[in-house]
């Protein structure tokens, strides 16, 4: 995953941890899920309304 392994994982979750404090970490992982599932569902209404037989106009 873009090169970065275990240690390097817990690092930067530790200056998280360290920088928003326990209780704000929850609300932002809740926040940045839900935005990820609204970005998937828009890219899937996207191509579901695009019409595979269409040819572009010449």
């Amino acid at each position: 995953m873009f090169g970065l392994g275990t240690p390097e994982l817990l690092i930067i979750m530790a200056i998280a941890f360290l920088i928003f404090g326990g209780s704000k970490l929850p609300e932002i992982g809740s926040g940045l899920g839900k935005g990820i599932s609204s970005f998937k569902k828009g890219l899937k209404e996207v191509d579901e309304s695009s019409t595979p037989d269409s040819k572009p106009s010449e």
